[in-house]
C-alpha cells in the first residue's frame, strides 16, 4: 500500500455521525453529502477541505447512529485517510467496507491542526512531518489493508467475482 500524505483537520473526542454527515443530507447521493461533510461543526469546513487531507479526531470518533454516510461523505470528499485515539466499532466497519483508511494511534492528540502527516498503513506508521515525529498507530491485517486498496467491499467481491467467473469460464 502506498504511502498517504496530506495536511490536518483536526477534531476532539466523540465526534458523532450528525455532525459529520448532517441528517438533512442523508437523501443526496454520497457526491452531495461529501459537500456538506462536518458542516455540523463549521458550516464553512467543507469548502475547506482538499483532496488528499487527512482528518484526526479523538476518542471515540464516528459514535452515534450506524449509517455509513458519515464515512462516505469523508471519503467522498477527497479525505485520504481518518486516523483517532479509538473509533466507534460501526464507524471504523463502514469506513473499511467503503475502502477509506482508517487507523487508530493512541497519541492522536498530539497531532496539531495543519501539521503535514505521512502514513504508512502497510506498517502502522505515522510520521508527523511538522513536528518531527513518529506515532505507531494499530495496524491493519493484511486482508482488511487488501479492502481498502481496491475500494472497499463492494470492489472487492466484484474482483473475487470475476476472478472466479474466468477461472470457471
Amino acid at each position: 500500500m502506498e504511502i498517504i500524505r496530506g495536511r490536518v483537520w483536526k477534531f476532539g473526542d466523540d465526534i458523532n455521525t450528525d455532525v459529520i454527515a448532517p441528517g438533512k443530507y442523508l437523501k443526496l447521493p454520497n457526491e452531495d453529502m461529501a459537500k456538506h461533510v462536518f458542516e455540523g461543526i463549521d458550516p464553512e469546513l467543507p469548502g475547506k477541505i482538499k483532496p488528499g487531507d487527512i482528518v484526526v479526531g479523538g476518542a471515540n470518533f464516528g459514535s452515534g447512529s450506524s449509517r455509513e454516510s458519515a464515512p462516505a461523505a469523508i471519503k467522498y470528499a477527497g479525505v485520504s485517510a481518518v486516523v483517532a485515539v479509538f473509533f466507534a466499532r460501526i464507524f471504523f466497519r463502514n469506513a473499511i467496507n467503503l475502502g477509506l483508511p482508517v487507523l487508530e494511534c493512541p497519541e492522536a492528540s498530539k497531532i496539531q491542526q495543519s501539521d503535514e502527516l505521512e502514513i504508512d498503513m502497510e506498517n502502522g506508521v505515522i510520521r508527523n512531518l511538522t513536528q518531527s515525529q513518529v506515532y505507531k498507530a494499530s495496524r491493519l491485517p493484511e486482508h482488511i489493508q487488501q479492502l481498502i486498496r481496491v475500494g472497499g467491499l463492494v470492489p472487492y467481491l466484484e474482483q473475487e467475482l470475476a476472478k472466479e467467473s474466468s477461472a470457471n469460464g
